[in-house]
């Protein structure tokens, strides 16, 4: 803890803000003081006493949501917000405040944004690889697709895929596939545009695999040979979703062999699905053309296709490194994506377009369930993806109209006569709170984990600090469980980045992710049963999703890993002497997801083979990785002549 700064406790008295400490010690700026951090995501304030001895107590700390982009007036709602709570909880008012300190924010805005790469296109009717929650029956059945109305004509000893329109009534359906079996007709399987399996196979004498919920139904080809296959509840279908499966079923050459791997490939955990050869159908996995990334450095410049992965892009990048501007190829999807980004930037920040510029990108490969073009079914297949976090430094900062603005809204509060001060660099006030840890010293490095960029600062042993800035952070993991569990809402995406899962087995208990087991006296809401469920504070919340939690898990951990693992490294190197992550000794964690249930984790595995002491900071033994900032603040202040002027 650093010297002159002690914590008091939040909720004591402290009665008389003017005491200056004993009599007798030099007399230093008496009053409260607030020290302010503006982040991304949440403002954090932390109100101090200032002591007689040139110390502080620190009385009060609070959390707000940051109002606005970071730096701009439109923080001052949230601001104010943080400063009246901190101070509430030091069991003062407004009026009592002496002096407000804020961050020399560090002027970024970061963005998002995510594009398919591939596209799985049917041509006539190839496939039905539809899932429908209750097909009928179980196993793999072979025939050629025979329209309901035409089944009487249909010889004995043939082999038939029965095709049930929408409006067939399930015992009529059942009844006419009963008949056609005692006539020596071989009814191998059948295909439905109703949700009527279930009801068809229960009233048939020998169980057949049924899929129905085909909203096309009219559109299946008659008179062509095909497959269909269900499997046993619990199972993926295991024929179809394989190649070689399917030439074996459709007698294919090595030739066809590979044209039907897209087929097979789409299929995959499909507990069901439809094939059908048609002479003139096909499915094919084509590239989309994503387009070129420009990327202008120092001394180079590079271009790389999008379309080629995440890992070419990071490569480029680092070999134009440092990074001054990055622009997409006109008319093509990185293009359109990277001009989107830089308008809402430059519309965010009150920049002109040609202002802005890209100071760092993060490129991720990601998967995206969308529907297939030219399915019969609805049918979703995961289509390779690319995912990239920008972020743009702007030119100026406006953390003084910010202090100012703020000084104004809090006299109209009452607080007559408040000073509001630009306190100090963001970087610097970072490492001096990671200080306050028990059990750090210097050199120490801070890795500043947040909503739209990770930051890392390193302080040296002579007191220079160096700090980077990457774009990507906790955002752009939300968006990456949003997308790849289609759950197409963001708010559901974060619950489950932010809490542990379960599997609710019964009414009176779930399985954990860690495969131990809960019990409960009252039985569960109903509304949770056999569901998989975030466990957050407000209790348990189904996660609308047909992904088993092991999936769901998977997902959750994977974009933790392609963010903040990779990240942490990128930045470490950049602060490290001569990039060797070896030569720094201590790493902090400060921010937001430092509160993660397991990014820490996953950081501190991460660094482990370096030599890194790396965990969670806990800002004057008490605060845990929040407040470090704005205890910072209150630090530096006490450093200065006693008035708050540097």
């Amino acid at each position: 803890m650093s010297a002159g700064v002690h914590d008091a406790g939040r909720d004591q008295d402290v009665g008389d803000p003017g005491d200056a400490g004993d009599a007798g010690a030099p007399r230093r700026s008496a009053g409260l003081v607030v020290g302010v951090d503006i982040g991304n995501s949440t403002t954090e304030a932390s109100a101090a006493r200032v002591t007689g001895r040139g110390g502080a107590e620190h009385r009060g700390a609070s959390l707000s949501r940051t109002s606005g982009v970071k730096g701009t007036v439109d923080n001052v709602a949230g601001v104010v917000t943080a400063v009246e709570a901190a101070l509430r909880r030091a069991g003062h008012e407004v009026a009592d405040v002496g002096t407000v300190l804020l961050n020399e924010a560090t002027p970024v805005i970061s963005g998002l944004a995510m594009e398919t790469i591939t596209e799985t296109i049917i041509t006539e009717s190839t496939m039905i690889g539809h899932d429908p929650r209750t097909p009928g029956g179980a196993g793999l059945g072979v025939g050629v697709t025979t329209a309901l109305a035409d089944l009487g004509e249909s010889e004995p000893g043939s082999s038939v895929v029965v095709v049930v329109p929408a409006t067939s009534d399930f015992e009529d359906t059942a009844a006419a596939l009963e008949a056609a079996g005692q006539r020596g007709v071989h009814v191998a399987a059948a295909v439905l545009g109703n949700d009527d399996a279930v009801l068809v196979v229960n009233r048939l004498s020998s169980p057949v695999p049924v899929v129905d919920e085909v909203s096309r139904i009219e559109a299946v080809p008659i008179g062509m040979l095909a497959a269909v296959e269900v499997a046993a509840p619990g199972r993926t279908v295991r024929t179809l979703s394989n190649a070689y499966g399917l030439a074996g079923v459709f007698g294919l050459d090595a030739e066809q062999t590979r044209t039907v791997a897209p087929v097979a490939r789409a299929l995959t955990g499909n507990r069901s699905a439809v094939v059908v050869r048609t002479p003139a159908g096909d499915v094919s996995d084509r590239v989309v053309a994503a387009g070129e990334l420009r990327l202008v450095g120092a001394e180079r410049t590079l271009s790389v296709d999008v379309s080629r992965g995440a890992e070419e892009v990071m490569d480029a990048l680092a070999r134009v490194a440092p990074l001054v501007d990055a622009t997409g190829q006109a008319g093509t999807n990185v293009g359109g994506m990277m001009a989107s980004v830089r308008q809402t930037m430059a519309d965010l920040a009150g920049l002109e377009l040609d202002e802005v510029r890209v100071g760092d990108l993060l490129a991720v490969d990601t998967v995206v369930p969308q529907e297939v073009s030219g399915g019969l079914a609805g049918e979703i297949v995961l289509e390779n993806a690319v995912a990239l976090a920008a972020m743009v430094r702007t030119r100026h900062s406006g953390m003084q109209r910010v202090a100012e603005a703020v000084r104004v809204a809090l006299e109209h509060r009452g607080a007559s006569g408040v000073q509001v001060q630009v306190g100090g660099v963001e970087a610097e006030m970072a490492v001096r709170g990671a200080l306050t840890t028990p059990g750090t010293d210097t050199p120490l490095v801070v890795l500043d984990l947040g909503g739209g960029s990770t930051d890392a600062a390193v302080l040296e042993r002579g007191g220079e600090v160096r700090a980077t800035h990457v774009a990507g952070a906790g955002d752009l993991v939300t968006r990456l469980i949003d997308a790849e569990l289609g759950l197409g809402d963001l708010e559901v995406a974060e619950q489950v980045k932010r809490n542990p899962l379960g599997k609710v087995e019964s009414f009176f208990h779930l399985r954990l992710e860690d495969g131990t087991a809960q019990f409960f006296r009252e039985p569960l809401p109903a509304t949770v049963f056999a569901r998989v469920v975030t466990l957050g504070e407000h209790g348990l919340a189904p996660v609308p999703t047909r992904h088993p939690l092991e999936r769901v898990r998977a997902v959750r951990r994977a974009a933790k890993e392609r963010v903040f693992v990779v990240n942490a490294l990128r930045t470490l190197a950049r602060v490290a002497p001569r990039g060797d992550l070896r030569s720094i000794g201590f790493v902090v964690l400060l921010g937001g997801s430092a509160l993660d249930f397991e990014i820490p984790e996953l950081v501190a595995d991460a660094l482990a083979p370096h030599g890194i002491v790396c965990g969670t900071g806990d800002v004057r033994g008490s605060e845990g990785p929040r407040n470090a900032v704005a205890t910072g603040l209150v630090a530096a202040f006490l450093e200065r002549d006693g008035t708050g002027r540097a």
